[in-house]
């Protein structure tokens, strides 16, 4: 079984690492626990340490920066692994190391997780299919839905952080034309388009949902200079999306929203991801990176590179398609 020759090669180099190299007994454990973390990795896909893949070594480092490890302990765990298959192709076990020519980590530019094209459609869909599930429903919970299903659509249509979701408003929307304005960080306005799924959902939301929430909390009212309630119910809120009773909502709640609907396709996503999604299928369907890095707002270009190799596969595909000397032919 894999496991149990995972453990003795590891067993051979930690004494190689005690006896030949007189490492300290934390440097050894430090060992101990970064090989074993890829030993893991690799038993779920049934392969030893002894036939790791140059993908398999590569795979394992982007799998830790997706988990938010540090560049400094990826490229400790590296240093081990490259430790470990230099000692084995001395004592002739192997015949190639998977870590050669795999460059430090400090050097990626690691692309961000996106989900696939239907598990986003199942997850746009999921608030209105799971309030459908439940029944009964109240005004409440059916605008809720509605909201819920809308910020996603806007989330996907404009690549929108959560905090730029959060602090939109009413006044920014430009329905009519198609685009809202959005501001990023630094206070700097930028300018995204709308898809016609995002304008009919915020249609939606703004004819049907978000009046029922501004109504729903019945004690929300106005109060006069000595602190008293004057019987005005306050009706009105600036903010685009809302919580009842025409409250803000918070970071959490929105992070919590899309992680429910996320499940439906079977992903744990976060706003973010949604954010990377919409760049990752614009770049996927030839959009250049200029217009992929206004819609992000990123400052600069640099920033939206990490998508570069998205565009090199789409250049591929479209060779090998259409170029007459492309695909190989029997001679």
């Amino acid at each position: 079984m894999a496991s149990e020759a995972n453990a003795r090669v590891l067993s051979g180099f930690l004494d190689y690492l005690r006896i030949e190299k007189g490492l300290a007994a934390l440097s050894i454990s430090a060992y101990t626990t970064d090989i074993g973390q890829f030993a893991g990795f690799l038993e779920k896909r049934k392969r030893p340490l002894l036939t790791a893949r140059r993908s398999d070594v590569r795979e394992f480092l982007e799998q830790l920066f997706s988990y938010q490890v540090d560049g400094r302990s990826v490229g400790r765990k590296l240093s081990a692994l490259r430790h470990l298959y230099r000692y084995l192709l001395l004592d002739k076990r192997i015949e190639h190391d998977p870590t050669l020519n795999i460059e430090s980590p400090r050097q990626w530019k690691v692309l961000p997780k996106a989900l696939a094209r239907d598990e986003m459609e199942t997850t746009l869909a999921a608030p209105l299919a799971r309030s459908r599930a439940v029944g009964r429903q109240t005004k409440e919970s059916a605008a809720l839905a509605v909201r819920d299903r809308t910020m996603l659509e806007v989330f996907y249509a404009g690549a929108l952080r959560v905090s730029e979701m959060i602090n939109a408003k009413l006044e920014d929307l430009k329905l009519e034309a198609g685009y809202m304005l959005v501001r990023g960080k630094g206070d700097k306005e930028r300018v995204v388009p709308l898809g016609k799924s995002a304008q009919d959902a915020l249609s939606q939301y703004l004819a049907e949902a978000r009046p029922v929430l501004v109504d729903s909390h019945p004690c929300r009212k106005e109060r006069g200079k000595d602190g008293a309630p004057t019987g005005v119910v306050l009706r009105s809120s600036p903010s685009l999306f809302i919580a009842r009773g025409g409250h803000q909502l918070t970071r959490q709640r929105v992070w919590q929203m899309v992680r429910a609907a996320s499940a439906a396709s079977g992903r744990r996503a976060s706003p973010h991801m949604l954010r990377h999604s919409c760049a990752t299928h614009m770049v996927e369907n030839g959009a250049d990176l200029r217009t992929v890095q206004t819609i992000l707002g990123h400052a600069d270009i640099s920033t939206t590179q990490v998508y570069t190799h998205l565009a090199l596969d789409r250049l591929r595909t479209v060779y090998q398609k259409h170029h007459p000397r492309a695909k190989r032919t029997n001679c």
